[in-house]
């Protein structure tokens, strides 16, 4: 049995994308989901998909070790960020190595780092006037989006896009990629 944790710190499209996907695969088990905030949407999410989530504060993650305790309780084969934003410490990569793994809304290295997030993201890919974004999935290193990438999936984007109808297209590319690359780490 291969055994998910997937962290997330919104609404959770991508949390319950992955929790479908992989909900009649015998061989897989998303153990839990962990957010870094109380009120966020992918709590509602997961009690209505009976999946265990835990909230837990600045203070558990980064000032002491009850996070990283826990995931080492667990042993999960895949630490998953699914809308994540907050760095992982390097306790915790150094402790999972090549086992914690991130989506990025575009096509590292451009638009990462600290506070490239969501909508900023589009807003910039549409100021560039690139031709074309994606999705990139990468291992988490201790800098934000500067880890080894897994894969990238590029959409063209046309002249009349709006960073609304971007991010509508990159979120299709996350839907239908992410779970399918989650899928071939764990049983590479």
């Amino acid at each position: 049995m291969k055994r998910i944790v997937l962290f997330a710190s919104g609404s959770g499209t991508n949390v319950e994308n992955i929790i479908n996907y992989f909900s009649d695969n015998n061989e897989v088990e998303i153990v839990a989901v962990l957010t870094n905030r109380k009120d966020a949407k992918v709590l509602e999410r997961c009690a209505r998909l009976k999946i265990s989530a835990l909230y837990f504060n600045r203070h558990a993650f980064v000032e002491s070790d009850l996070i990283s305790d826990f995931l080492k309780s667990i042993n999960p084969d895949l630490i998953v960020l699914a809308g994540f934003l907050w760095r992982i410490p390097k306790s915790i990569i150094d402790y999972f190595p090549d086992r914690i793994i991130n989506i990025h809304p575009a096509l590292l290295p451009k638009y990462g780092g600290k506070g490239m997030y969501g909508m900023k993201v589009h807003e910039a890919v549409k100021e560039s006037l690139d031709p074309e974004t994606g999705i990139t999935i990468h291992y988490v290193s201790e800098h934000y989006d500067e880890g080894a990438i897994i894969a990238q999936v590029r959409t063209l984007i046309d002249t009349s896009d709006t960073p609304e109808t971007i991010a509508q297209k990159v979120h299709k590319l996350e839907y239908e990629h992410f779970p399918r690359v989650i899928e071939k780490l764990l049983f590479k």
